[in-house]
């Protein structure tokens, strides 16, 4: 029978009762052990990390399917990777049951779907060179545990992130992700210490499979897209660092190319603006 720990009531009572800063110590406290939760899931996350990279460099995309706030971080996760690492929009794809609009309002029974997330995947003519990796903080959600089912099926490599140990949803993923963060500090809400982990690992997995794929050159984000003023300027002062230009130059190449890495690869030693 599956223990479900992100039901179990609280480790704290009477919140009604605490004053404001019982309330936030109290919340940190709890928030201060997730950190330490997933250093321990790292033995998992590091194989779906090396398959995706091999995947992706091979054409592969990296697909997150979810419901509630499990499917509104990935979807976080998936929309902030092409202005970080300048990748194409479909490298990184986040699905939530209840489609777009489940982003800012919840959608009722959407998540106890047993088949769309399979049609909603069928969109994108997801193949076997893809990967899917479901969310969820229960890891009972039928949308999700279904979707893997059917990606399995089809032969398509499935990855999980749950909060609750043996969960259906570590069945039916080939890399399963167990981040046991314990209960809630309101009991049953998810998007606290649960949501917290899930980030936490997303970003493990998006950040290293860039890094892995050569989207990041020493501790820099060369291939960022420059879409405001203080993006262009961080990207100035990296052309500068790494060509010794002074910072008109820099940024006369970086407008010339378009990117940090453009710039300092097509600098033939001699550009003045």
């Amino acid at each position: 029978m599956l223990k479900r720990i992100t039901e179990q009531s609280s480790n704290h009572r009477h919140l009604d009762k605490m004053s404001t800063e019982e309330l936030l110590t109290n919340i940190n406290k709890e928030d201060k052990t997730v950190a330490f939760t997933v250093e321990k899931a790292i033995p998992q996350i590091m194989p779906l990390v090396d398959h995706l990279a091999k995947n992706m460099a091979e054409g592969g995309r990296l697909f997150y399917i979810g419901a509630g706030t499990s499917g509104r971080l990935g979807i976080v996760d998936a929309s902030e990777c092409p202005p970080t690492f300048g990748v194409p929009d479909d490298w990184v794809i986040g699905l939530i049951s209840g489609g777009l609009s489940a982003m800012f309002k919840a959608v009722e029974y959407a998540e106890d779907s047993t088949t769309q997330a399979w049609k909603d995947l069928q969109e994108y003519k997801i193949n076997p060179l893809d990967t899917v990796v479901g969310i969820a903080a229960s890891g009972t959600t039928p949308y999700v545990v279904n979707g893997l089912k059917m990606c399995r099926e089809n032969g398509i490599t499935t990855g999980s992130i749950s909060c609750n140990p043996d969960a259906p949803i570590s069945h039916n993923a080939d890399f399963p992700i167990e981040a046991i963060v314990g209960p809630e500090f309101v009991t049953g809400s998810t998007r606290m210490k649960s949501g917290t982990a899930q980030k936490l690992i997303l970003n493990m997995i998006s950040t290293s499979v860039m890094i892995k794929l050569g989207r990041v050159v020493d501790n820099k984000m060369v291939d960022m897209q420059l879409t405001n003023n203080k993006l262009v300027d961080r990207g100035t002062k990296m052309i500068v660092n790494e060509l010794g230009v002074s910072y008109e130059d820099a940024k006369g190449l970086l407008e010339k190319f378009g990117s940090v890495r453009k710039a300092v690869e097509g600098f033939d030693g001699d550009y003045k603006v």
